[in-house]
């Protein structure tokens, strides 16, 4: 039941209109001033009902202070015809709606309805931008190597920036998980919006990216604003990028460099504060040589290079992964039995290359959870090409060896053969100390 406040110096009218709302189920009490409102506006009220003019403190003050203490609740104001200009002020106060004397109760009963809905609604949306901000924040992406904490801490020095930022990775490697959490922790206002370069041809993108106006080509029955505009004020992600075509690419280059977007039919240019986001698997310098890239639009979006490595390269980070994963898939999957991996299975989890990278890992840790039917899962229960031996060819001696015995033989090589101490060959060999110290476990050790 909604709880509402009624405020009117005059009893009776203050009386009649709370036990109006009380037929209509809502818990409605009535004060007879300003001064005992005010005193009651800290108090967990859903909506309140006030007369403009009162002696003392009026309408217009309730809706301020109200404001001050809960700015999503709504009030609507009751006044007499004389002072409709005053309640028109009201409004541009930040009142929901006013009605003049004398009014029917289904009148108040209606805006009332009205007001609360929509303050709900606008309490989760912001409840739900709150909730898409801390899953996708910086600090909710999981990582303990240090190579990604790197990641990390680079992402976070130039979230809140506006300059161009390019990140690199192999495909699933989270290249756009990253871009998002970068948005989030920016606290920009606008959007943040995704294209696949990749994925569409050069003209549907380049209408996707810019806009058309109507009549522009055969088909544009309407005019539209590009995910540039879109995007304006918040966070635009340039996915695989490297497949833009040169056209589209000097297009781009003049939207980053002065700030504005033309339209495709139109004469006129309207201004954009997207933050570029690019991301690609492919390397641009290569694809510059190439003649497929344009060297000045590269130039311009390297200002921040964020490369995010392979998940092979840092197989300390796979218990995290692997545990988050599961219990994201269990929440969705809530009849799925399995509850956790047997150590053969997280053998093979761990021995396997993951040319996929973290979107493979997923999509595996899914596909179990799905097809479980106890609350372990054991090693058969993963696809065939899980932990499977390592293609011929790739060998020790002539023996092939799992992927654990090649990390910690080349390991054992890289240390021994740089000469270095273990921080350094751990720097080499982009992984932490502790990482490389058990790797070494067997082999010996140096001073640090």
């Amino acid at each position: 039941m909604k709880r509402v406040l009624v405020v009117d110096d005059d009893r009776e009218m203050g009386t009649v209109v709370a036990e109006g709302l009380a037929d209509r189920r809502y818990d409605a009490i009535a004060v007879s001033s300003g001064k005992e409102a005010l005193a009651k506006l800290a108090e967990p009220f859903d909506a309140i009902v006030t007369d403009l003019r009162m002696p003392g403190i009026d309408g217009l003050e309730l809706v301020a202070e109200s404001r001050k203490i809960a700015p999503e609740r709504p009030v609507i104001v009751m006044t007499a015809f004389s002072a409709v200009d005053t309640a028109v002020e009201s409004i541009r106060r930040g009142a929901y709606h006013y009605l003049t004397k004398p009014f029917k109760l289904v009148e108040l009963d209606l805006f009332l309805g009205r007001a609360l809905d929509e303050s709900r609604l606008r309490a989760r949306a912001a409840n739900l931008e709150i909730a898409m901000r801390d899953r996708f924040s910086l600090q909710s992406m999981v990582g303990a190597s240090a190579s990604m904490q790197r990641v990390f801490d680079l992402a976070t020095r130039v979230a809140k920036a506006s300059a161009p930022v390019l990140i690199l990775g192999e495909t699933g490697s989270g290249k756009g998980l990253l871009a998002r959490a970068m948005h989030a922790e920016s606290k920009r206002d606008g959007a943040f919006v995704t294209i696949n370069c990749a994925a569409l041809p050069e003209t549907l993108l380049e209408s996707e990216l810019f806009g058309h106006k109507k009549g522009a080509f055969t088909g544009a029955t309407q005019s539209r604003d590009g995910l540039l505009v879109q995007a304006s004020g918040g966070t635009i992600l340039l996915d695989e990028i490297g497949e833009m075509a040169m056209p589209l690419q000097a297009k781009l280059l003049d939207v980053i460099e002065r700030g504005v977007v033309r339209p495709l039919g139109s004469d006129t240019e309207r201004p954009v504060d997207a933050r570029v986001i690019a991301a690609t698997h492919r390397g641009l310098r290569e694809r510059v040589a190439a003649g497929a890239f344009r060297q000045d639009l590269l130039y311009r979006l390297e200002v921040v290079v964020v490369e995010i490595p392979a998940l092979r390269h840092r197989p300390e980070d796979l218990p995290l992964l692997i545990g988050r994963f599961l219990a994201a898939s269990q929440a969705r999957h809530p009849d799925s039995p399995l509850r956790r991996f047997s150590k053969g299975a997280l053998e093979r989890l761990m021995a396997h290359e993951w040319p996929g990278n973290v979107r493979e890992l997923e999509n595996v840790i899914e596909r179990v959870v799905l097809l479980a039917r106890s609350v372990e899962a054991d090693a058969a229960e993963l696809p065939a090409t899980i932990g499977a031996a390592p293609a011929a060819g790739i060998t020790f001696g002539g023996k092939v060896v799992s992927m654990r015995e090649m990390q910690r033989r080349y390991a054992a090589y890289a240390y021994e053969k740089l000469g270095a101490t273990k921080a350094q060959t751990a720097e080499t060999l982009d992984i932490d100390v502790k990482t490389l110290g058990k790797l070494l476990s067997a082999d010996g050790d140096k001073d640090a």
